[in-house]
């Protein structure tokens, strides 16, 4: 029985799982080892191997859940938990989270600093996937069936913005619309939850200038992040720079790239250039290959997901088959459409391969969750064909 569980895995997803991010291990490297200097004055191995600790959690992580029963999480107790532990969560950020990068998104543990929205990604994902899954006899009511989980994720939106935190706030929202629209939903509840979103963006707005926040949200710093990538030139000097020295890095790359661990950007010019803008620096020094690699990896997996909720016969893990590769796939739209300057810079990272601990790791439970679908799927269709046999 165990040969034939491991044998029911998609070892292909699983490589390209870990070729993304083995690679993204280097390049986190490569990308760092001068900001590791100038900024902490420390080793230029610093990044990497916070990183490398990171890459080992979402290893271990990534193991147990793809040996894990995804329908687990379909369990109303589990759901109830993950529902109040969410919440709670980011209400405790928003109190005494710790403030970097003009957010407080952050809590410290230690030397460890957590970041709960990126998990609550995940938390949007599975609730939203259970309880569309649970009331498919009834979409089209949807004070019953629709209403609910979007009171949910517009609480998990409001309360991320309140950090704020736009770019996770906006993937979040992007991929809960994706889920329920996947879900079955009837056109007349489409127009309702249209109507229920744009009532919710109102309370939301009226939120943030109760709480103080709506200047935070909407200074003319933030606002710049988001008109600077229209003429970024226009403002070289201010809200322009990242994205010009973002230019500069991928023109000098070239097609070959200028070879590994040559860029001349990450020299204190390109900041961010190991979390949000490292594929500036990957096209700097590996050239379109290294970009190619990258997108080749991140389409495949992406792909893959959609390929695997299409063939799962189970409602719950279809949605969350979908919900996962949605997440993926639109926040690597999102931070390439970012560094090309065709989308604002919102400090979105590069899925698998940018620096951050919290990320990889959700990426990693979440990759894990998307193979185990995999693998109970064939495992099932294969174990019913030897039985018919």
């Amino acid at each position: 029985m165990f040969i034939k569980i491991l044998k029911s895995y998609d070892y292909s997803l699983i490589l390209a799982i870990f070729l993304l991010s083995t690679f993204g291990l280097i390049m986190v490297y490569s990308s760092s080892m001068i900001t590791s200097i100038l900024r902490y004055d420390v080793t230029s191995s610093y990044f990497f191997k916070k990183q490398s600790i990171s890459l080992l959690l979402g290893f271990i992580m990534f193991v147990l859940v793809s040996f894990f029963p995804y329908k687990i999480f379909f369990q109303k107790k589990f759901i109830k938990l993950l529902f109040y532990v969410s919440i709670g969560s980011l209400l405790f950020v928003i109190v005494f989270g710790h403030t970097a990068g003009n957010a407080q998104s952050w809590v410290k543990l230690g030397g460890a600093a957590i970041q709960p929205a990126e998990f609550a990604k995940i938390s949007v994902i599975i609730y939203l996937a259970a309880l569309l899954a649970k009331k498919q006899n009834y979409m089209d009511h949807f004070s019953h069936a629709i209403l609910p989980p979007v009171i949910f994720v517009v609480i998990i939106f409001i309360l991320i913005l309140l950090q704020p935190d736009f770019g996770t706030a906006l993937i979040i929202l992007l991929n809960a619309a994706i889920v329920i629209l996947c879900s079955g939903i009837p056109l007349k509840s489409c127009i309702k939850l249209a109507v229920f979103t744009s009532l919710a963006a109102m309370f939301g707005l009226i939120l943030l200038f109760l709480t103080n926040k709506l200047a935070d949200v909407f200074s003319s710093e933030r606002i710049s992040r988001f008109t600077g990538f229209l003429d970024p030139f226009e403002n070289i000097a201010d809200s322009g720079y990242q994205l010009v020295s973002s230019y500069y890095a991928i023109s000098g790359g070239g097609i070959t790239g200028l070879g590994l661990g040559n860029s001349v950007q990450k020299f204190g010019y390109l900041p961010e250039s190991h979390t949000d803008f490292i594929m500036a620096v990957i096209s700097e020094e590996l050239g379109i290959f290294g970009v190619l690699f990258v997108i080749v990896l991140l389409g495949f997996i992406v792909l893959k997901g959609f390929a695997i909720s299409k063939n799962c016969q189970d409602p719950f893990g279809s949605l969350l088959a979908i919900g996962i590769s949605s997440m993926i796939g639109i926040q690597a739209l999102v931070n390439l459409g970012a560094v090309a300057g065709l989308l604002p810079i919102t400090g979105v990272t590069l899925p698998f391969v940018s620096y951050g601990g919290s990320s990889l790791i959700l990426l990693f439970i979440s990759a894990g969750v998307l193979v185990n679908i995999s693998m109970m799927n064939t495992f099932k269709e294969t174990y019913n064909v030897q039985k018919a046999a």
